[in-house]
């Protein structure tokens, strides 16, 4: 794993304040202390990105490793401006999902407790396996969704973008984002109806 920005050379402080555009074109001149600030910067959100819509932390780590690979060897032709380098990652980690996914549909559909992780038996507290279930429950529910689905609801609810922004990574249009968040969260509301109880979940969970 990249070493942290405090354990950086004073030179490579020196650029921790650039540009996303700026630190890739210093990258395609050589620069391996900007490679490791956009992996610091980009890498956990990819990986957590794909793990939510894949479902399991392997592949997600493949996919995250692969994007950043392919952000590597587009660095030498690399517009500034053109878009946004997280843009660009995100539409990237969709589609290396998106290919993933129907590999996997081909093979087989995969049985949700195959790729879900087994609860800590070490976890002794009440919280800590309420936690875990709670995850688990939105996992499963995810899984549930369809593909662009999915992704609308990870993108909005979870990372936070914005609609444009979604917008920009799916290659729709807003109004399109609106309807597949909205579908997408009401179909997660459904599945996790009856479990509301039992997994401590409030109203606003499901926003």
């Amino acid at each position: 794993m990249p070493r942290d920005s405090a354990a950086l050379t004073p030179d490579a402080q020196d650029i921790s304040g650039l540009s996303d555009d700026a630190l890739l074109l210093l990258y395609a001149r050589g620069d391996a202390d900007a490679a490791r600030l956009l992996t610091a910067r980009h890498l956990g959100r990819v990986y957590g990105f794909a793990a939510r819509l894949l479902g399991d932390r392997a592949e997600a780590e493949d996919v995250a490793q692969e994007a950043m690979l392919r952000l590597w060897r587009a660095a030498a032709t690399w517009r500034s401006g053109e878009a946004q380098l997280s843009t660009w990652l995100y539409r990237v980690t969709v589609n290396l999902c998106t290919d993933r996914q129907r590999a996997r549909n081909r093979r087989r559909a995969e049985a949700l407790d195959e790729v879900a992780e087994p609860a800590d038996d070490r976890a002794d507290t009440e919280a800590a396996l309420m936690a875990r279930q709670r995850v688990d429950a939105l996992q499963a529910a995810l899984a549930t969704l369809p593909d662009r689905q999915r992704q609308a609801v990870v993108l909005r609810h979870i990372d936070g973008l914005s609609n444009p922004e979604i917008a920009a990574i799916l290659e729709v249009g807003v109004e399109a984002v609106e309807s597949l968040t909205a579908r997408g969260k009401r179909a997660l509301t459904a599945a996790l109806a009856g479990q509301k109880a039992a997994l401590g979940l409030q109203e606003g969970d499901l926003r």
